[in-house]
């Protein structure tokens, strides 16, 4: 039986009042179920222009019936109902409310975004991405962001990988180059977490196929993309920098440290960067090792991972190219001293940390002019020697590509704790005045960093007094 009823609006109100009557139904049945949603989204669909024009408003209008009691009854079968939705439907409005339904659903209930993938979702989303490119801007956010948090959450099967063609990746970066006027444009973001997201989820494949997988590994999309067009694809890379120096979700910066590991691990990409963003990078890497607390060291070990082969194999190799050699130092040689100021900062330190220190020291171009001091430094503060082996990585991708912290989980910062005043403050002095001026005035610095984690699950409408 098809709902159709017809409404006479006058205001925003009886809107507002017309739809809670709608979800607050009585549904006993499937069939009652189906109807209350096909009358959802009928009547938020034919009043969407008028009535659902803001992001809030639509939002709203999601957590009516997150909230409702049908949902919270038959949370698994409206869940699958929505998700066929996004399947079928065509029509633009209906879409945006489906999207934005299965999005705040799913960032409470990751189960949602597992349905998703079960029920064939990622290629509906690759295809509508795609097809919605010259539509309705906020639904193709909307799709984006959904994209990005259903294929963090989980691992994509390997027949979803396979779908995703050189164009698709091509097309988002693209996206980015067009919009490079402004970063603060809405696209931005959930294009590069996207991009990030493929990126991590090639690598898992990669380095962990499962006992299934008989075919050889799938080639990294975006690390191919960019090894033969990084050249015209610039912006994407000066965006990642920007996010890394204000990200302070765990999860996304270690997105970001990934696709900068296999960067500068692959020759195509040593030189991606332009000259000035590596220099920022470097600043950022060495605010976020000072700024990291003691319990965060899996997070410190993968910049470091990082830190090597950028000093290593990017045009910081080159004389004319050498940045910020002295600090680097300082740093690196307090994160290993047993005693001291490095102590004070670092507390105890632990082998892996040791050893990637080391690697990062027998770089050339840190390597003091004065053979001999440098040895006894290194025997001093690391309580080892440096050898001829200690620039050899003996851990693989597979250390970075299967570190992983759950969504939301903000990283600890030791500049908020008022008991760990850190050495070498003049360092960090320094440190920001440099990265202020290269970055420029609009960057959020320090403790100022965007927070984009999930928040609170409870209903951000319910200031409003409504059930």
């Amino acid at each position: 039986m098809e709902f159709e009823v017809s409404y006479s609006l006058d205001n925003e109100q009886q809107f507002w009042d017309e739809l809670e009557e709608i979800v607050s139904a009585s549904c006993k049945t499937h069939e009652l179920i189906d109807n209350t949603l096909r009358a959802y989204l009928s009547f938020t669909t034919n009043y969407k222009e008028e009535y659902l024009q803001s992001e809030y408003a639509i939002a709203r209008c999601s957590y009516k019936l997150l909230e409702s009691a049908v949902f919270k009854a038959h949370q698994d079968y409206v869940r699958r109902q929505i998700i066929y939705g996004l399947l079928q439907e065509d029509t633009t409005a209906t879409l945006h409310l489906i999207a934005a339904f299965l999005l705040f659903d799913g960032r409470q209930h990751e189960e949602t975004f597992e349905m998703m993938s079960t029920e064939g979702g990622f290629p509906r989303l690759l295809e509508l991405v795609q097809a919605k490119q010259d539509g309705d801007t906020a639904l193709h956010r909307m799709l984006l962001e959904l994209l990005y948090e259903m294929s963090r959450i989980q691992r994509l099967r390997t027949e979803d990988l396979v779908l995703i063609e050189d164009e698709f990746i091509i097309y988002l970066l693209q996206i980015i180059e067009s919009l490079s006027d402004d970063v603060h444009d809405p696209y931005h973001y959930p294009v590069i977490r996207v991009l990030l997201v493929l990126n991590e989820q090639y690598m898992v494949s990669a380095h962990d196929p499962g006992p299934s997988r008989t075919h050889r590994p799938l080639p990294n999309k975006v690390i191919k993309v960019l090894c033969e067009s990084g050249s015209i694809y610039k912006t994407f890379g000066e965006n990642i920098i920007l996010v890394l120096n204000r990200e302070s979700e765990t999860s996304l910066q270690l997105l970001i440290l990934k696709l900068l590991y296999l960067l500068f691990t692959t020759s195509a990409t040593y030189e991606y960067f332009y000259t000035n963003d590596i220099h920022v990078l470097v600043d950022v890497m060495i605010r976020n090792l000072l700024d990291l607390p003691l319990t965060s060291s899996a997070l410190r070990h993968t910049y470091l991972r990082v830190l090597y082969p950028l000093l290593a194999h990017t045009q910081l190799r080159n004389p004319e190219c050498h940045y910020k050699r002295e600090e680097l130092l300082k740093v690196l040689y307090m994160m290993t001293s047993s005693s001291g100021a490095g102590m004070m900062h670092f507390g105890g330190v632990d082998e892996t940390t040791k050893r990637l220190v080391s690697r990062c020291i027998q770089v050339p171009w840190l390597k003091n002019a004065e053979e001999q001091q440098e040895k006894e430094l290194s025997r001093k503060f690391l309580g080892i020697g440096i050898n001829a082996r200690a620039g050899e990585s003996s851990l693989s991708v597979m250390e970075v590509a299967s570190h992983k912290e759950k969504p939301g989980v903000q990283t600890p910062s030791r500049g908020k704790d008022e008991g760990n005043i850190v050495a070498l403050k003049e360092t960090e002095i320094a440190i920001s005045d440099t990265m202020d001026h290269e970055l420029g005035s609009g960057v959020l610095l320090g403790n100022d960093r965007d927070s984009n984690g999930l928040g609170e699950l409870k209903s951000p409408f319910e200031v409003e007094g409504e059930a």
